[in-house]
């Protein structure tokens, strides 16, 4: 950026001993800065990375082969997400005496907050029956004023154990993760998400009232 100095005097007025005041103007050429400016924007929108869309990929079944797989009782943990946000889970079938379990909330939750899910105890409940039974199944129910973060934050943790399962089996094998096959020892989760029915409102406020007298909500 170059600059030029004019120097210029103010005209005499009337007869006088003062000198007259020299005044100077600058003149600055802007060219320069232009270039940089727009040398510094095509720099910015080259090097720049954008950020990817975040999806989550489910993989469907075709639709013509969709069809109904009874699961034995023994086989089926399900999981619950109330209105409130609060996650429940039991083995087999609700009763009386098995009614569903609320998961702890998160650890140093604010007191503005009444729960937050802990996602650690949710993986770790879900490792561990998985492991305890090769054949179990996860049912998902979610209620109707439960938000659509509640469904992902299940599937993310749903997604991540399988990751983490076939990562730890391919680096047992020495082999990569994309070449595991079933005889390998390939995990795939199998779980699905079904309605939320009147029952499990009853099933649900049994539970929440066993839940109030054990001191847990």
């Amino acid at each position: 950026m170059a600059g030029a100095v004019a120097e210029r005097s103010k005209p005499v007025k009337g007869k006088g001993l003062r000198r007259p005041k020299r005044r100077v103007a600058i003149l600055l050429d802007m060219t320069p800065m232009v270039d940089i400016a727009f040398l510094l924007l095509i720099f910015y929108m080259v090097t720049t990375v954008f950020a990817m869309p975040q999806a989550m990929e489910i993989n469907l079944p075709p639709a013509d082969q969709e069809e109904e797989v009874d699961v034995k009782e023994s086989n089926l943990i399900t999981i619950r997400v109330d209105g409130d946000g609060r996650f429940w889970w039991n083995l087999k079938t609700p009763s009386p005496d098995n009614l569903p379990i609320l998961l702890p909330s998160a650890p140093l939750t604010s007191d503005s907050v009444e729960y937050k899910l802990n996602s650690d105890t949710l993986q770790s409940l879900l490792v561990t029956q998985n492991r305890d039974n090769s054949k179990l199944n996860t049912l998902i129910l979610i209620h109707d004023e439960a938000t659509y973060k509640d469904m992902v934050n299940i599937l993310d943790e749903i997604d991540l154990i399988e990751r983490s399962w076939n990562i730890f089996t391919a680096e047992k094998l020495d082999k990569k993760v994309e070449d595991l096959t079933k005889e390998d020892g390939k995990f795939s989760y199998r779980y699905a998400i079904g309605d939320w029915e009147l029952k499990d409102n009853r099933i649900l406020d049994a539970a929440r009232q066993q839940a109030i007298e054990r001191g847990e909500i």
